[in-house]
């Protein structure tokens, strides 16, 4: 784990997300004896980081539910469809933070309004600051990881089917992912 420099001004900036080496995924429970994994492959998301005072930190995250990809492709038709996203009348998923904390020497807690299908909660989600390298373009980037759990069905995603042994075929609970990599605005 890497440690956060005492001095944090020479992070202060803007950074895009580099959509190309992230990611942001999920995972389920299916049939109550295995997991399954996904992520989105279009999103798009900036960020602010003031080292002055991290609290004035801030960022903005857009999915395109579209592009959910399970690796199985009928799979992935009916996450799109009207059982799950329903993509047609709710094409994004978006998180926009409204408060950022330092909660330890290398992480932050960033809350935030996570909506899906015009449905809306604050969620926090705990990042691990992984470090700082300037690319071989000259790029400056920070890398980021954390983790949550939500209740799919706070946010309107309810199908499921039961199960002859019992149980459903999709958890309720899901597992969100993010892995981060921002390159700072020049």
């Amino acid at each position: 784990m890497t440690s956060f420099p005492t001095d944090l001004s020479p992070l202060t900036g803007r950074y895009t997300i580099d959509a190309a080496h992230s990611r942001i995924g999920f995972i389920a429970r299916h049939a109550m004896v295995t997991k399954v994994r996904g992520a989105f492959t279009e999103f798009e998301g900036s960020a602010s980081f003031d080292g002055s005072d991290p609290s004035r930190s801030g960022g903005k995250v857009t999915i395109e539910a579209k592009s959910v990809d399970t690796r199985n492709a009928d799979r992935d038709k009916h996450l799109r469809s009207n059982d799950f996203f329903n993509m047609d009348e709710y094409p994004q998923i978006t998180f926009v933070s409204t408060a950022v904390h330092r909660s330890g020497d290398s992480s932050f807690d960033v809350t935030g309004d996570l909506t899906i299908k015009d449905v809306t909660k604050s969620v926090t989600i705990p990042f691990i600051y992984e470090g700082t390298a300037t690319d071989p373009f000259g790029n400056v980037r920070v890398g980021l990881e954390g983790s949550l759990s939500i209740n799919r069905k706070d946010y309107g995603v309810i199908w499921n089917a039961a199960l002859e042994t019992g149980g459903v075929l999709v958890s309720e609970k899901i597992q969100l992912e993010f892995e981060i990599s921002a390159i700072k605005d020049a």
